[in-house]
């Protein structure tokens, strides 16, 4: 055994030749050493954006839950007689969204937003999905993500809170315009969440006796289907991994067009609902078989 090694054959470090309390004794680092100014700096500096980002997180939560209240009023639309009153009720509600959203756009003033994105990702595709469930009802269309963003610009008052000497009687303030742009993963995550929504309003359409949503949507949704295909392996991950949930709701509206076409004239208009209910749940059964 060497010298250099202690009991077991572990090596000794130098300072192990030291008692135990002189190696703890020095001077104290002095409070107002540059070092520790610039250590203390960038602790303000990580504890803010820390907290910026916890803001961001209740935020996106907000709005995820606002915008899925959006989504269950609009699928009474289906059985509502008066389809106006809930498109206006959904705008409002919409709006409220939008100005959760407003915030999140004060927040990331001056930030990168990249470096936030994951904070508000989840309540930026609930909104998308929900504002283009919408603009589907009204139109049988897509938005587009230029239309999306046109509606997150917003302008607003300088109420003065940040000038040491606000106006006593509000002449001078000044005009704000905030802006928040959805990413091109944030659309494309959004957009596939919609094709599930429509699934579910194509089945309580034909519930209602509706006959021509379900070819509607179908058609619809072959074509975001072939959209997404041209992306395939080569967009984001959440991308592909969606992509198999898109297929199962066109799957699902094809089969209840197929049953329409095929069997309409057979069913009652208040069995259909029943019918393709069932059929949803042998595809689902069968492919988790496969």
């Amino acid at each position: 055994m060497s010298g250099k090694e202690g009991p077991g054959g572990f090596r000794k470090r130098k300072h192990d030749n030291f008692p135990h309390n002189q190696r703890r004794e020095g001077k104290d680092v002095s409070s107002s050493s540059p070092v520790m100014l610039a250590f203390k700096s960038f602790q303000q500096e990580l504890d803010a954006r820390h907290d910026k980002y916890e803001r961001l997180v209740k935020l996106s939560r907000d709005i995820t839950v606002e915008s899925k209240r959006t989504i269950f009023l609009l699928h009474r639309i289906t059985s509502a007689p008066d389809m106006e009153e809930i498109l206006t009720e959904s705008e409002i509600k919409l709006d409220g969204v939008r100005q959760k959203i407003l915030q999140v756009a004060q927040e990331l003033s001056g930030e990168d937003m990249h470096q936030f994105h994951r904070a508000v990702t989840t309540g930026l595709q609930e909104y998308v999905e929900a504002v283009s469930f919408q603009h589907f009802i009204k139109t049988r269309s897509l938005i587009s993500m230029e239309e999306i963003n046109k509606q997150l610009t917003f302008t607003t008052e300088d109420s003065g809170k940040e000038s040491k000497t606000p106006s006593s009687d509000g002449q001078d303030k000044q005009l704000v315009t905030w802006r928040l742009k959805i990413t091109p993963v944030d659309y494309l995550l959004g957009v596939a969440d919609l094709t599930g929504e429509l699934m579910r309003m194509c089945i309580n359409s034909v519930g209602n006796g509706d006959i021509d949503t379900p070819f509607e949507v179908s058609q619809f949704l072959r074509q975001v289907y072939d959209g997404f295909s041209f992306i395939g392996n080569t967009g984001p991950y959440e991308v592909s991994k969606k992509l198999y949930t898109l297929k199962q709701s066109l799957a699902k509206v094809e089969n209840a067009c197929y049953a329409l076409k095929v069997r309409g004239s057979e069913i009652p208009k208040h069995m259909l609902a029943d019918v393709f209910s069932v059929k949803t749940e042998m595809i689902d059964q069968e492919e988790s078989i496969s």
